[in-house]
C-alpha cells in the first residue's frame, strides 16, 4: 500500500530507469529571448486540471490530514487516493464490522471537498490467520466477498461519494511497499475477480481497477499484462488501469502513459478503460534538492498527464507521517515492520506537500497554481521545449502559469515578454513562486494596468525551474 510503497519502488526503479541529475543545477549560462502571447479572444476548449489530484495514507490509522483540511481544500482536489489498510481493523471477528476509525479518516478526506479513491489493502486476521505476505487467498472467499460487499454498502450509506475502487497496491513487491500481499499474476487475478464481484454487487455503478504495480522493466509489468489480457478475455469488470511512477524526468511519465494506452489499445473490448497514476512523484531515492525543482517538476509532469490524456492522478502525498510499528505488527512480519519504520521514521523524506515536521513545501503552491487552470482554456503561443505555459479564463480573471523546466543539461534562462494582444483594459498582477523563501513563497513582482503594458511591457527573466503566475483582471 504505497503509503509505504515508495521505498521498494525507489530501489527497484533506481536499477531499471535512469534519472536526471540529483543535485541542484548551476545557474544557466545561456539566455534566450522569447515572445509569449496569450489569446484571450477565444477558447480552445474547457480545462480543469484538478482531476490531477492527491493521495494520502498507508502510514497510520489516524486522520493524517485532519489539521490541514482548509489548506488542502484550497487546492480543490477532485479526488484523494485513500489507503484502506488493516490497521483500521474494520473486520475484527467473523461477521462483525467496525467502521469507527475508518469513518474518521474518510471524513477528513471528505472535508477537503475531494472524493476518496478507495485503495483496498486490508488483510483481516480472521481470514488470514498466518502473517505471511505470500498468502494472498483468504481462508474463505465467500466471507471475503461479504466483507467487501458490506464495506462498499457502508460507504454508499454514508454518502462518501466513492466512485473508484482500486484492488490492491504494489502487490508485486509486497511488504517492501507497505502492502501485506505479495502476489503472483495468477493469484492477483483470482483475488481481483472475487473482490470486484463483491464491489459491483454492492454498487453496480462503481468503477473498479488495478493492478498498481511498483516495478517496471522497459515499462513492462507481468501484472499489467495479466490483468488487461484477462479482462479482455473473460469480460470481468475493469474500468481503469492503474499504475505508479517515481522518476525525475517528466518524459518518462509520457512514455509510461503511452505504453499503458498501447496495452489497452491491443484489445477492442478495453477501449473505454480509463488510465490512472494513483502514485507519482520525483525519484525519492535520488531527489533533486534545488528548492525550485519539485514545483516545476509537478507543473511539467501534470502538463504531460493532460496532453497524454491521462484520466486521473494522485500525487503521493499530502503529508509525510511517522510510522508506529505497533500498528503494523498485527499484520506485517517483523522484518517488514522494521523496514517500514526505518524508511519513514529515519530516512529523509521528500514526498509530502507538508514534511513530517508539518512544514509546508513549495510543492504545495504548484498545485495551488494548477487549480487556477480551470474554465476556458486560452491559446498560448511562443513557448519552447523548456519554457511552457498554461492559461485559462475563470469568471473575470485570466490566469497564466509559466515555468522553465530544462529537459537536457543545465538549461537556459528565458528572457520572456508576455503579451495580451486582445486585452485593452483591466489590471495585471505578476507573481513569482520562490521555493527558497521561508515565508511568502508567492512573491508579488508587479501590479499594473493593461494600458500601461504598451509603454512598459511585461518582461521577466525566467531561470531554470522558476515559475511565474500572471493574473489578468478583465
Amino acid at each position: 500500500m504505497k503509503a509505504l510503497a515508495l521505498p521498494g519502488e525507489v530501489m527497484l526503479m533506481a536499477l531499471l530507469v535512469p534519472t536526471l541529475t540529483a543535485g541542484p543545477r548551476p545557474a544557466a549560462s545561456e539566455t534566450e529571448s522569447i515572445q509569449v502571447a496569450v489569446d484571450t479572444s477565444r477558447s480552445s476548449g474547457s480545462i480543469d486540471l484538478t482531476r490531477y489530484a492527491l493521495g494520502q495514507g498507508g502510514l497510520s490509522a489516524q486522520p493524517m490530514i485532519s489539521d490541514r483540511i482548509e489548506q488542502v481544500r484550497q487546492l480543490h482536489p477532485q479526488t484523494i487516493n485513500f489507503f484502506l489498510q488493516e490497521y483500521f481493523n474494520i473486520y475484527p471477528a467473523h461477521h462483525r464490522f467496525n467502521w469507527v476509525t475508518l469513518d474518521k479518516a474518510i471524513e477528513a478526506v471528505e472535508a477537503t471537498g475531494a472524493k476518496p479513491i478507495m485503495n483496498l489493502t486490508l488483510k483481516p486476521k480472521v481470514l488470514y490467520p498466518k502473517i505471511d505476505a505470500q498468502v494472498t487467498d483468504p481462508t474463505d472467499y465467500a466471507e471475503w466477498e461479504e466483507l467487501i460487499y458490506q464495506l462498499v454498502k457502508h460507504c454508499n450509506e454514508r454518502n462518501y461519494g466513492v466512485t473508484y475502487w482500486l484492488v490492491e497496491n504494489e502487490g508485486d513487491i509486497g511488504e517492501m511497499s507497505g502492502c501485506p500481499y505479495k502476489f503472483t499474476p495468477e493469484s492477483y487475478l483470482r483475488y481481483y475477480q472475487h473482490t470486484v464481484s463483491a464491489i459491483r454487487r454492492a454498487d453496480p455503478k462503481a468503477k473498479v481497477g488495478g493492478p498498481a504495480p511498483a516495478a517496471y522493466e522497459n515499462f513492462g509489468s507481468p501484472f499489467v499484462d495479466a490483468l488487461t489480457n484477462y479482462a479482455a478475455r473473460e469480460a470481468v469488470p475493469f474500468d481503469f488501469l492503474c499504475f505508479h511512477g517515481y522518476n525525475n524526468d517528466p518524459r518518462w511519465f509520457r512514455e509510461l502513459i503511452e505504453h499503458m494506452k498501447d496495452k489497452l489499445a491491443a484489445h477492442a473490448q478495453l477501449s473505454r478503460v480509463e488510465t490512472m497514476i494513483d502514485q507519482w512523484n520525483i525519484d525519492l531515492g535520488n531527489p533533486n534538492q534545488n528548492p525550485d525543482y519539485q514545483p516545476a517538476f509537478i507543473l511539467e509532469t501534470t502538463q504531460a498527464f493532460y496532453q497524454e490524456g491521462l484520466t486521473r492522478s494522485s500525487y503521493y502525498q499530502i503529508r509525510d507521517y511517522f510510522v508506529d510499528p505497533k500498528e503494523f505488527l498485527p499484520f506485517f512480519s517483523p522484518p517488514g515492520t522494521a523496514f517500514m519504520a526505518h524508511w519513514w521514521n529515519e530516512m529523509p523524506q521528500y514526498d509530502g506537500l507538508y514534511d513530517n515536521q508539518d512544514r509546508l513545501r513549495p510543492a504545495y503552491y504548484a498545485f495551488r497554481l494548477l487549480s487556477l487552470i480551470k474554465g476556458d482554456q486560452l491559446p498560448v503561443t511562443g513557448t519552447s521545449p523548456y519554457l511552457n505555459a498554461l492559461a485559462a479564463r475563470g469568471g473575470p480573471w485570466v490566469n497564466v502559469v509559466l515555468w522553465n523546466f530544462p529537459l537536457e543539461g543545465e538549461g537556459k534562462t528565458a528572457d520572456v515578454t508576455v503579451q495580451f494582444p486582445f486585452e485593452k483594459q483591466g489590471a495585471v498582477r505578476l507573481v513569482r513562486l520562490n521555493g527558497a523563501a521561508s515565508v511568502n513563497n508567492l512573491e508579488q513582482i508587479r501590479n499594473t494596468k493593461i494600458a500601461d503594458l504598451q509603454a512598459q511591457p511585461l518582461r521577466l527573466s525566467v531561470r531554470p525551474y522558476e515559475i511565474y503566475w500572471i493574473e489578468v483582471t478583465e
